[in-house]
């Protein structure tokens, strides 16, 4: 075949005879390419509109390459017809070598692609959009952190073989490796926080101490992951700023981490009331606010007395909720309801400031002997 396809280009070669020569075989690799063009968009096309819903992943991957795949095919019909194409010795030498430069860089185009199509492909079965995402965060990090790893390696892959293709550029990389000595260990030195960074990627990527959208207290800030990227994390606080840090700082400093295992949090709320307040109806009215609201997740709601100190009692009340926010608003919506209960119903509980009067020894009036305040409420 592909020598009735040189043979093909020969004779249109033969009858351009009357164009000057540059512009004679330009014209034949022109009409190669375009053939080629039009061949592949055809094959494409018919690859498309076969209706398999089981081929997802080979038309998803059509789709994302088709502009890449006619680049390729014209570079290699380019490549084939060169020998029909009558140039010179050094100008073959050179087309050449720009067509090989092309083909090595449509590959890494299309490697990239291939990872891009896979990545979504695989993700597209986690909803992380649901109350119970833990495992679909768990896979999206990875993927994300992986692909961008990847993305990485490709193109210095890419760009390494491209400039390998030239002779001086191969003899200045090898003589390079080969003396390396003081100028390798700078430019290592210099590199290593990059490197730092990106080892640190592909181990949180596997071991996971944090994930895309995991509610996390850092540097005495309360947000969420945003975004993991190979060498930095986004981490959106509550108030909508967001904080940069490097990747490995979660792999070298302590953090919190509310939604490692489990989106569930729970949430408590002290109230330092005094000794009248009344226990047993008190925790009957906490059960009975936190099933008036849809932010409990029916697990767990708990009042005790937790600590007695010398003018209150501690009173410490735990709630679950299904996420970090709903825990917030929940803790919010008990404390103002309980307050709420306390001042119209046991106002007795609240914490007060009492004066003991001593009967007086002589004829001068009551004398206070001993006064002492309550806290506040928290």
């Amino acid at each position: 075949m592909r020598k009735d396809f040189l043979h093909y280009l020969s004779l249109v070669h033969g009858w351009l005879d009357w164009a000057p020569a540059p512009l004679a075989s330009l014209l034949v690799m022109l009409l190669a390419g375009l053939g080629a063009l039009l061949a592949s968009n055809l094959i494409v096309d018919l690859f498309l509109r076969i209706p398999n819903p089981r081929q997802a992943f080979f038309r998803s991957f059509l789709k994302e390459i088709r502009r890449p795949a006619r680049l390729f095919v014209v570079v290699v019909a380019m490549g084939a017809a060169l020998p029909a194409a009558g140039l010179s010795y050094r100008a073959l030498a050179n087309v050449g070598q720009g067509l090989l430069v092309a083909f090595i860089l449509l590959l890494g185009w299309v490697a990239s692609a291939l990872i891009r199509v896979s990545a979504e492909l695989y993700l597209a079965r986690f909803k992380t959009g649901e109350e119970d995402n833990l495992n679909a965060r768990k896979h999206v990090t990875q993927v994300r952190i992986l692909k961008r790893a990847a993305d990485l390696l490709l193109v210095v892959i890419t760009v390494s073989a491209a400039l390998m293709t030239f002779e001086p550029v191969r003899q200045y990389g090898l003589s390079l490796f080969a003396s390396a000595g003081a100028a390798s260990l700078v430019v290592g030195l210099a590199a290593r926080p990059l490197l730092t960074n990106l080892i640190a990627g592909v181990q949180i990527a596997m071991t996971q101490p944090i994930r895309i959208d995991d509610a996390v207290i850092v540097e005495g800030e309360w947000g969420w992951i945003e975004e993991i990227t190979s060498t930095y994390v986004v981490v959106r606080l509550w108030d909508w700023r967001r904080m940069i840090l490097p990747i490995a700082y979660f792999l070298e400093k302590p953090f919190q981490n509310w939604t490692h295992q489990s989106a569930s949090l729970i949430g408590s709320v002290y109230f330092y009331l005094d000794y009248a307040v009344p226990v047993e109806p008190m925790r009957a009215v906490l059960e009975e606010i936190v099933r008036q609201t849809p932010l409990w997740d029916g697990k767990v709601v708990n009042l005790q007395v937790s600590d007695v100190k010398d003018h209150t009692i501690e009173i410490r009340m735990l709630m679950s909720a299904r996420n970090a926010p709903q825990t917030w608003d929940l803790r919010c919506f008990v404390r103002e309801r309980i307050l709420t209960w306390l001042q119209q119903n046991a106002p007795e509980a609240l914490p007060r400031a009492r004066v003991r009067f001593d009967p007086p020894e002589r004829s001068g009036g009551p004398e206070p002997v001993q006064a002492s305040a309550g806290d506040r409420s928290g």
